[in-house]
């Protein structure tokens, strides 16, 4: 398959994807605030680590439009020791660089509409990555906005160490089957309102 035909089917779903996303009830939002830390500490995909009970660093994300709405799970993070950061958007073509936040502390305004914390925080780099998406299949490949940040960014990270990638969304977002190529990254898990799925 050459670029041009996948990048369209790709556009193509995300059309599809912003609509069926936008459809989600409030009801089914505000319900799903509660439900995402119900379930994530229910199955604790990136557990305390037993040696040094230390609790890994997690690189989240700020939601903006009709993404699920993580703050509260963020919050819950916070609570249960995790040390937080969130990216800020680079130039085109570059992996995201991800710098310490926590609840409470002001964020500034990014690129695309994006909220990202001030440059000066430091940066950190992170054990589990919780990843935004529009659609995600049963092999855990994930659809995103079209700009490569985060298939970037998980492939420089493996390519040092072992790190865990968590796909968010709204069960609705699940597809059969998304397009990919050769450089898009798998997830390995995927957190819902309703559960919590791994991928081979």
């Amino acid at each position: 398959m050459t670029d041009e035909p996948l990048l369209q089917l790709k556009r193509d779903l995300r059309i599809d994807m912003i609509a069926k996303r936008a459809a989600i009830s409030d009801a089914a939002r505000a319900a799903a605030r509660d439900s995402l830390i119900r379930v994530w500490r229910r199955e604790r995909p990136v557990p305390v680590r037993e040696a040094t009970g230390t609790a890994p660093v997690i690189a989240a994300f700020w939601p903006m439009g009709e993404e699920i709405d993580i703050r509260p799970l963020l919050l819950a993070l916070h609570e249960d020791g995790h040390p937080l950061c969130l990216p800020r958007t680079p130039k085109r073509g570059e992996p995201l660089m991800f710098h310490a936040w926590q609840p409470g502390e002001t964020l500034e305004p990014g690129p695309l509409g994006t909220s990202q914390p001030r440059g000066a925080a430091p940066v950190m780099e992170p054990d589990a990555l919780i990843v935004p998406l529009l659609a995600v299949d049963p092999a855990g490949f994930r659809l995103g906005y079209g700009g490569g940040f985060y298939d970037r960014t998980l492939t420089r990270l493996r390519s040092r160490r072992a790190v865990t990638a968590i796909g968010v969304c709204f069960d609705d977002q699940r597809v059969a089957r998304v397009p990919t190529g050769p450089n898009d990254a798998r997830l390995d898990f995927l957190l819902t309102e309703r559960a919590l799925l791994a991928f081979a």
